[in-house]
């Protein structure tokens, strides 16, 4: 009989480890925080995330359910009835806010940061919590995270932020994601994509180098801004070798064909589908497990919805003041907006993963930086939490007038991945009422 060795060792708990050390953000489990037998344990189903935020929100009195309806049982508002057959893979959220995030439409770059006063001058963005999630789950997809946006003004706007509060700039076009996911270069195409990642790298360690001489002898400030400018550097650096890693490695194939971007920003309700799509491949074929989506309404035209398009340009029409013709062509693209919601939850829902839904495995955030767009409130926000194997089909309803700390949810998120997170941004804890099924 072979000999078998049992540590008698007490396992190290993250918990304890990360007080101790005065930190309370997220680490990913290691073996020493493990007891001896449960180290042989299957590995735990992949989870993932996917954050939409439509920076022109949706009408309040169409999305939110009554007040006074609260857990289960509730009564569907109009928009919601859209996603009836996915009620018990949802959960509603109201009387949610991220506190002192105000400035009206530069909210939407801390929908998924929380960072406080982005319109006050010397702003400086945090990290998003896809990108949190990717620096410690990224090594294990072919792609940390996917930043895509419907019509961004690119350079002003995106969901993703590095540790460094620097903007990840948003893919828009549907056929670059395509490409980028499942084709494969020629040898030649991949050997030069190796030069130019080795090349990438050189310079950067070069960079690295020349401006750790600039720390002596400067002010505060200054160290301030060299500090996010090396934190830049070494993120990059970090993906690049990532990139070099994967490049060798073979693509997943897929029977989808390649899609048409639409040309127009007109048609933006083509381009959210289309990009749910993507989302959606990325996620059967593990490529990627923390995608965020744009939907830039602010710098759409008067957009098509259902092959017809509305007289007005997105943005004038959520400045309806109450007129019926404006609010009856806002309430036209919202219900499509829940339209493809339901679409995207349907396709989810059907691809099967080790016995799982997709869906059970992904957790799909939706809603927007603004409460209400005609008067630039950042609070009462509309979300929808859907999927992630959490106890759905409630109305968790907070206090609309004294709101709840939407970056709770995030914490949740954090600790469906596996991390273990205490704290996200402005959070208090946990969200309450949130179970895990």
């Amino acid at each position: 009989m072979k000999n078998v060795y049992i540590s008698t060792l007490r396992p190290l708990s993250r918990r304890h480890l990360l007080r101790g050390t005065g930190i309370l953000l997220g680490l990913p489990l290691l073996e020493a925080m493990q007891p001896a037998f449960a180290r042989a344990a299957a590995p735990a189903p992949p989870r993932r995330f996917l954050g939409i935020c439509n920076n022109l929100g949706l009408l309040p009195e169409k999305f939110f359910p009554d007040a006074t309806q609260t857990g289960r049982g509730y009564a569907l508002s109009p928009y919601l009835e859209h996603l009836k057959d996915y009620r018990d893979e949802f959960t509603v959220l109201s009387g949610v806010w991220h506190p002192d995030v105000d400035g009206g439409h530069p909210a939407d770059n801390c929908f998924l940061t929380a960072a406080p006063h982005p319109g006050s001058g010397g702003f400086r963005n945090t990290i998003s919590l896809d990108q949190f999630i990717a620096e410690r789950l990224g090594h294990l997809t072919r792609f940390p995270s996917l930043t895509l946006g419907v019509n961004v003004q690119q350079g002003a706007r995106s969901l993703s932020w590095t540790g460094g509060g620097v903007l990840i700039p948003c893919e828009e076009k549907p056929s670059q994601v395509f490409k980028k996911l499942f084709l494969r270069g020629s040898d030649e195409e991949i050997k030069e994509q190796m030069r130019r990642l080795a090349l990438g790298r050189s310079i950067m360690d070069s960079i690295a180098e020349q401006t750790r001489g600039l720390q002596k002898g400067i002010g505060t400030r200054d160290k301030e801004r060299l500090d996010q400018y090396l934190t830049g550097v070494r993120d990059l650096e970090k993906r690049l070798a990532m990139a070099a890693e994967w490049e060798t490695k073979p693509k997943p194939a897929v029977k989808e064909k390649p899609p048409l971007d639409p040309a127009d920003p007109r048609e933006y309700m083509d381009k959210v589908r289309l990009l749910y799509d993507m989302a959606r491949l990325a996620f059967e074929t593990d490529s990627t497990r923390a995608i965020t989506l744009l939907l830039d309404s602010v710098n759409s035209p008067a957009i098509q919805v259902a092959g017809q398009a509305v007289s007005d340009g997105y943005h004038n029409l959520s400045h309806h003041g109450k007129t019926p013709a404006k609010l009856a062509q806002l309430e036209r693209i919202d219900r499509e907006h829940m339209k493809l919601l339901h679409q995207l939850f349907g396709d989810l829902k059907a691809r099967k993963e080790d016995g799982e839904s997709l869906l059970d495995r992904t957790m799909i955030l939706y809603g927007s930086n603004l409460g209400n767009a005609n008067t630039h409130v950042t609070t009462n926000l509309p979300v929808l939490f859907a999927g992630g194997g959490f106890k759905h089909g409630q109305h968790l309803g907070f206090d609309r007038e004294r709101n709840y700390p939407l970056p709770n949810l995030f914490v949740n998120v954090l600790q469906r991945f596996g991390l273990e997170a205490d704290h996200f941004a402005t959070s208090t804890g946990t969200l309450r009422g949130l179970e895990v099924a």
